[in-house]
């Protein structure tokens, strides 16, 4: 089943996660297919806004847990990760607008894809969340520079340091979210101004988008580079070792910051 779709209404795309049963959780086979999306949405001429959504209760609760370090095929993780980074580099590639439509749980490199997006709208019951740490990693999507830029470094190490849930009320109280809306009118929201920015001067749409893009983004794809690093890092090291391994054996860990 492909968890992942592809849909036109004319000049405007619509990309939906569909594993409402798992809070669209993704696996290495969705991201595939998002990428190779992200590919045909860049060369499609005539495009003019995309909106990224979720079936079910949310949008996406992140990655599956159960594939979580775990890499299927015979790449390093620095391999790993940064062919990620390529992947979802895609979005600020896009030649018109990405409108993403939050709801229930926006979790870990879900909200950091999100946070990538050039306008994000929230259902009331969004509820997001950066909890990597908690699981012994560090976000690596390039989120957390999006938030540095959004509402600086204070909600940025908040949100990843403790995990805490950040209700959509609070993200739009920061600037992470434009527009809180109740969830039975989020896509008819995200649709509608899809529409309005169809109907716009399809140039001055791109010139606009070029330049808000080339104030935000080089921050981001900074960030990725370290984020790759720190995360290779975080994998080979005997605090993340001791953590897997006190959790398999209910036990307490013993970190020694190595």
């Amino acid at each position: 089943m492909d968890h992942v779709r592809l849909d036109y209404d004319g000049p405007i795309a619509v990309v939906s996660y569909d594993r409402p049963e798992k809070h669209n959780a993704f696996t290495d086979a969705m991201d595939r297919r998002l990428f190779e999306i992200f590919g045909e949405l860049r060369e499609r001429r005539g495009l003019r806004a995309v909106v990224w959504r979720g079936e079910g209760p949310s949008f996406s609760s992140g990655r599956d847990t159960a594939q979580l370090g775990v890499r299927t095929e015979d790449l390093s993780h620095l391999e790993f990760i940064e062919r990620g980074h390529r992947g979802t580099l895609q979005l600020f590639a896009l030649p018109c607008p990405v409108i993403v439509a939050l709801k229930g749980w926006v979790i870990g490199g879900s909200f950091e894809r999100a946070l990538l997006c050039d306008v994000r709208v929230a259902g009331e019951s969004a509820r997001m969340r950066l909890p990597e740490i908690l699981h012994g990693v560090v976000p690596d999507s390039g989120g957390t520079a999006r938030l540095h830029q959004i509402a600086g470094p204070g909600l940025a190490a908040d949100l990843a340091l403790t995990g805490r849930v950040m209700t959509a009320a609070e993200a739009l109280q920061h600037g992470v979210v434009s527009r809180v809306v109740p969830d039975d009118e989020l896509d008819d929201t995200v649709a509608g101004m899809a529409r309005a920015i169809a109907a716009a001067p399809e140039l001055t749409v791109k010139m606009f988008l070029r330049t808000l893009r080339r104030l935000a983004n080089p921050l981001v794809e900074q960030s990725l580079v370290d984020e790759a690093l720190a995360q290779a890092a975080v994998f080979a090291s005997e605090d993340y070792a001791e953590m897997k391994s006190a959790r398999a054996e209910k036990r307490e860990p013993k970190y020694r910051g190595r």
